[in-house]
């Protein structure tokens, strides 16, 4: 029950970072390397990791996880970002924008069947 549980936690906590509390100054800057922007919505998420997983685990593995989950965040978006700028694909014309952009939620989803796995 914890796996289910911590899996849903980790799923709405995602889509409330991704979608309604991400700004613009986030998802603009995200293809920038380094750029505080991007960092911040990574960091976000890490934050975000670790209250979830703090709800089940000591607080220094929860850290850990939080931590392995920002980093993979931040390179999972800016290879996205800086894929759809090689190529110029925007939502309103190209497909290919819709498809990286569920490669980009699927790889996101799985780094948290990897942590929960990690937690096991």
């Amino acid at each position: 029950m914890i796996v289910l549980s911590l899996f849903t936690l980790l799923i709405l906590k995602h889509f409330i970072i991704d979608f309604p509390a991400q700004t613009p100054y986030q998802w603009m800057n995200k293809g920038t390397y380094g750029h505080p922007g991007g960092i911040l919505h990574a960091g976000l998420h890490g934050i975000g990791t670790f209250l979830c997983f703090a709800l089940f685990f000591v607080t220094p593995f929860a850290l850990i996880v939080g931590v392995l989950d920002m980093v993979v965040h931040y390179h999972v978006d800016w290879v996205k970002m800086n894929i759809n700028k090689k190529y110029g694909w925007k939502a309103d014309a190209h497909p290919e924008f819709w498809i990286l952009l569920g490669l980009d939620q699927l790889a996101h989803y799985l780094t948290y069947v990897a942590l929960i796995a990690l937690a096991l």
